[in-house]
């Protein structure tokens, strides 16, 4: 549990430093005299920064030690956040964002790196909630405090107020030790499991017996006599490709292209919401920026019980012999979501949108984890950093174009009275669009995990 909590302080740090531009858009757009597009291009930089960055790190995570690799790029982090803080100016603010999004990209490809590796294969869309909740977490956070900080002192120092926390988390980042490359892939085959069953097929990160998976995706579909795609199997070493090479190979597999697709489109949204959400709630609903922040902790518990829920509901699925669980439960929520947060944003009224914004916000959160356990059954673990890296720039991409088109939508396309709720509105569109590339999946996942699980490296990547 340890070892989840700080993997889950790593993307919570990562949502509260994302906060704190939310919180302070209205100072900042103040005093530098800058309106919506300019709040949405500081933070598309950003995202653009780390979208960049993002492919070498995944490389660097399948070749050195993860845990150096991450406490460094955290203390990074630190100083970013402090030069943030200490702008005179629109453009040294900027290049201080876009230096916070470089040193950031590492948080992806090595959490899931390390998570793959420390955690079982039959319960990582459960134990995945848990992390992320971390996030989800950590955006409250960063909501809360930082919007007391500014109260009490200035936006200045609210911008700079995680590096503190930044250069702790990279104390005992430093100090964890790193697990063995593939030490928790029970993805084996049936033979293996027949011989050792009844037996702890692995260890935990401080030692101790973990059970065997035995309904974990690979082992289901290989139960199951699901056929490998021809082509795909993987027989070479993965710690000698190239990442071109990689990068052809995992958006060969169907379903790890529809998925990253379906998580672009999804963080598309979620980027856009986050950034003007403040901004939103003080206007539509005619509320205080302190009041908004609390708002946020209410609608923050419908994520966090969406993200629990929807690991949970997605590995009893697996549990019962239903190989597509990971694939079906985000696709149904994220076609619900629209159908929560659409009346949500268009009400005036506060108690009618409460509700409707905590079940939309629950659904938008369900898919992370399932889908996350997924991308994870569907490559080999060699492959993991950097297949992971592929997947986040692409997100990222989405995360730099959404506070840019929602910035632009607010101050130029919508002039009416509520210009951010009609961008709001139209941003609803990509989720629809996310879930019908989520049943396209269903087709394609099966195979792809038995392709998966009988590629060679899976089962000797260390």
């Amino acid at each position: 549990m340890a070892v989840l909590a700080l993997l889950a302080a790593v993307v919570g740090l990562d949502g509260a430093d994302k906060a704190t531009i939310s919180v302070n858009a209205r100072a900042i757009e103040h005093a530098f005299s800058i309106n919506d597009a300019g709040i949405g291009l500081l933070v598309s930089v950003s995202s653009l920064t780390g979208a960049l960055f993002t492919l070498p790190v995944g490389v660097l995570t399948d070749r050195v030690t993860r845990v150096r690799l991450l406490g460094t790029s955290i203390a990074l982090w630190a100083l970013a956040s402090l030069a943030s803080g200490l702008a005179p100016s629109f453009g040294w603010l900027m290049a201080a964002r876009v230096a916070l999004g470089a040193v950031t990209a590492t948080a992806g490809p090595t959490v899931a790196s390390l998570f793959g590796d420390f955690f079982p294969a039959g319960e990582r869309a459960r134990l995945y909630g848990y992390v992320l909740a971390g996030e989800l977490v950590g955006t409250g956070a960063g909501y809360v405090i930082t919007s007391g900080i500014t109260a009490l002192t200035s936006w200045r120092f609210s911008l700079a107020w995680l590096t503190l926390p930044a250069l702790a988390l990279s104390a005992i980042v430093w100090r964890t030790p790193e697990p063995s490359r593939g030490r928790q892939e029970t993805l084996t085959s049936g033979r293996e499991r027949s011989k050792d069953r009844g037996k702890p097929s692995s260890q935990g990160p401080a030692g101790e017996a973990l059970p065997e998976a035995q309904d974990a995706a690979g082992h289901l579909a290989e139960e199951s006599g699901v056929p490998v795609v021809r082509g795909q199997v993987l027989v070479e070493d993965p710690r000698r490709m190239s990442l071109w090479r990689v990068a052809r190979y995992v958006l060969r597999i169907r379903t790890a292209l529809l998925m990253i697709t379906a998580s672009a489109l999804g963080y598309f949204f979620f980027a856009g919401v986050r950034t003007f959400a403040l901004l939103f709630a003080t206007r539509h609903y005619a509320i205080s920026t302190g009041a908004a922040s609390g708002l946020t902790l209410v609608v923050g518990t419908g994520a966090l019980a969406g993200v629990f829920g929807g690991g949970r509901l997605a590995d009893l699925l697996l549990r019962r012999g239903y190989l597509n669980g990971r694939v079906l439960v985000p696709s149904l929520a994220l076609l619900l979501a629209p159908l929560a947060l659409a009346p949500a944003f268009i009400t005036t009224s506060l108690w009618a949108a409460v509700p409707l914004l905590t079940l939309g916000a629950a659904l938008l959160a369900a898919p992370n984890p399932p889908l996350d356990a997924a991308r994870l059954d569907i490559v080999p673990p060699g492959l993991w950093g950097r297949a992971e890296a592929i997947r986040t720039a692409v997100r990222t991409l989405g995360e730099f174009l959404a506070p840019l088109l929602f910035g632009y939508l607010s101050a130029s396309v919508f002039t009416g009275a509520d210009h951010l709720r009609d961008a709001f509105l139209l941003g609803l569109a990509p989720l629809t669009a996310a879930a019908s590339l989520g049943f396209l999946a269903l087709w394609t996942y099966p195979r792809d995990v038995a392709t998966a699980n009988a590629s060679g490296p899976r089962r000797a990547s260390a």
